[in-house]
């Protein structure tokens, strides 16, 4: 199993670096091109031999000219202008429109058949304006204006400092045939193909930045709430369609030096940005070299945009030449160390982002020696497209790590819903152990409370009835009286138990059904004047056999001490309180004296009471605030 194991790690090695051998067995083949021979095309005529006169600098050389015709390296970068007679012949004039397509030509140029204009192409006298070399151009050749024999086609140019100006080996022939086999399948590739790529590249970088911002770990401290992998992501694609964009735009927003130097910084940012992803996608981002990596990253990614403006500015390309060098290098050494880190511990994530670095560092080797090396001019870079399967990579990875934390919030989910009917199942049998205990509490405290009422009330009369029948000194008619508070008491109590809170009116009404039969038998006339009262809301049970007792202490004083004739109990709605009044014209009693058990209970349900007393008219005022 160890043996296999190591025999596909290094098969998939030798797979992964396979690119790398052939871009340089591409690359020693690049160089100074051989003299071409006219060649008949299947649809047209190719070549690309003539005159040149070029003007650098003021001074102006004429020669021989074989294309194609790479001006930075005729010239080192120095901007100028060239004039292309490019002579051919025809057997007979066609009959036909004929086209003329160039791959590549520029930076801004005109073309002329036989001495008459055809096309211009941006403003010849005015350096570092539009660029028409980004895509390849056909121009309709009018058949009136071909004749037999000898013909000659011209092309200005006018070349920028480090723009890949020059001219390719031309192709001639009947317009539909040039049209249709040559020009239209290099447009797709060149500039609509660069409009898909920066479309598709802005679609992953906004995915990944969405992801970034929505993606949150709550638990985690200020800095690890995201996931920058989703951030490195965002900002390597975004740098990667502007950069890949710039092949769309022929007169860009900003002056030439400005615009290289930004296409300069947006593909090191890209490179930059792409090796902070696999730092992350592999898990190094902890360790303590991260810290040495980040700083040799900013570092090695940033000098190229210095060199880009020195060669820019003093037009010197080498600068740039060189610092890309050793940006590739860089590149490469980090491309090698993740691939050797994968055949180590290889998982389907780093293989997928292994083998598109290799072929990406692979490629751009390959773009390095053709379009910065070589004499070679017309080939466009490959990178471009190599990087559509690095942006598809990440997206994949993206999309593929979204799931997985999809999949284990949704598990997380359902653990925690788990979890939470558990405990809502404890909830509901630890609320039920809860409601048992307080409806057996409420049992006891009933008990209690009636025990109580009976101790105090019932209890305190048939101790006093005990007391009376041993003293031997008590009437039979004491003792009955005694007997009877008991007796009136207790049914008192049973009846309190029924009302509801705060029934003033329903604790009255009971103490006149069961003391009315004592009045009529003591000789008392009773008056009733109670009104319609409001529930008092704040008197619960407790407090409303508070006030019953109350009124009972009072009118039992009446029946057993006062000699009175009368008794009238009146009730009524003083505002927001409810007045009770308990008048008797009885002998009275010394007022200033109050019966402490009535304040007692006056004090407990927080009524006031008062008390107003002479002979023939003894008044008992409460008070109950709703």
């Amino acid at each position: 199993m160890r043996r296999a194991l190591l025999v596909w790690r290094a098969w998939w090695l030798v797979c992964a670096l396979a690119p790398f051998g052939a871009v340089l067995a591409a690359g020693a083949n690049v160089g100074v091109p051989e003299m071409p021979e006219a060649t008949e095309a299947r649809w047209g005529v190719e070549w690309g031999a003539g005159t040149v006169a070029s003007t650098v600098d003021g001074v102006t050389a004429s020669g021989p000219v074989v294309l194609p015709y790479h001006w930075d390296r005729q010239h080192g970068g120095r901007p100028g202008e060239a004039v292309f007679d490019l002579p051919f012949t025809l057997a007979e004039a066609p009959d036909q429109p004929w086209g003329l397509f160039i791959a590549r030509v520029g930076n801004a140029f005109d073309i002329r058949l036989n001495g008459h204009l055809l096309q211009t192409y941006g403003d010849l006298a005015e350096g570092g304006g539009a660029d028409y070399a980004k895509a390849p151009i056909y121009v309709p050749l009018p058949a009136h204006l071909l004749q037999s024999g000898a013909n000659v086609i011209q092309i200005r140019i006018r070349a920028d400092t480090g723009r890949r100006a020059g001219l390719s080996r031309l192709t001639l022939g009947p317009a539909k045939a040039v049209r249709d086999a040559y020009f239209e399948p290099a447009y797709a590739w060149r500039f609509t193909g660069s409009v898909l790529l920066a479309a598709f590249s802005m679609l992953v970088g906004a995915i990944s930045l969405a992801l970034w911002f929505t993606q949150t770990d709550p638990a985690a401290p200020g800095d690890r709430r995201r996931d920058n992998l989703y951030l490195w992501a965002a900002l390597a694609e975004f740098c990667w369609a502007l950069r890949v964009a710039d092949g769309a735009i022929r007169q860009p927003p900003l002056p030439w030096a400005a615009w290289g130097v930004l296409m300069t910084a947006c593909y090191s940012g890209w490179a930059g940005a792409a090796v902070m992803f696999c730092q992350h996608l592999a898990g190094w981002q902890d360790r303590p070299a991260m810290r040495w990596l980040r700083r040799g990253t900013v570092l090695v990614f940033t000098m190229p945009v210095i060199a880009c403006y020195v060669a820019l500015t003093r037009a010197e390309p080498r600068w740039l030449t060189g610092w890309l060098a050793l940006e590739i290098t860089a590149v490469t050494a980090y491309a090698l160390f993740f691939v050797a880190a994968t055949v180590r511990r290889p998982n389907l994530a780093r293989v997928w982002v292994a083998s598109t670095i290799v072929l990406t560092v692979a490629v751009a080797v390959r773009d390095w020696l053709v379009i910065r090396l070589s004499h070679s001019y017309g080939d466009t870079t490959w990178v471009r497209y190599t990087s559509l399967f690095f942006a598809l990579v990440l997206l994949a990875l993206v999309v593929h790590r979204f799931r997985t934390a999809s999949v284990q919030a949704r598990d997380l989910l359902q653990t925690l819903a788990v979890r939470v009917a558990e405990r809502e199942r404890e909830l509901a049998a630890a609320y039920g152990r809860l409601e048992i205990a307080a409806r057996e509490q409420e049992r006891l405290q009933e008990r209690e409370r009636i025990l109580r009422d009976m101790h105090d009330g019932v209890g305190a009369h048939i101790s006093a009835a005990i007391r009376q029948l041993q003293s031997g000194r008590a009437s039979s008619e004491d003792l009955l009286d005694t007997l009877r508070d008991s007796l009136d008491q207790l049914k008192l109590s049973i009846d309190a138990m029924h009302l509801p809170a705060g029934d003033v009116e329903g604790v009255l009404a009971g103490l006149r059904y069961r003391l009315a039969p004592r009045f009529a038998t003591a000789g008392i006339a009773l008056e009733w004047g109670v009104d319609a009262l409001e529930p008092v809301a704040r008197l619960d049970v407790p407090a409303l056999r508070q006030l019953q007792f109350l009124l009972f202490e009072a009118v039992s004083n009446v029946l057993q001490h006062a000699q009175a004739s009368h008794l009238r109990i009146e009730a009524t709605m003083q505002g927001a309180a409810v007045r009770i009044r308990v008048i008797d014209d009885g002998r009275g009693f010394d007022a200033a004296r109050l019966p402490r058990a009535l304040a007692a209970r006056a004090e407990a349900i927080g009524a006031r009471l008062a008390v107003e007393s002479r002979p023939g008219r003894t008044v008992v005022l409460i008070d109950i605030p709703r």
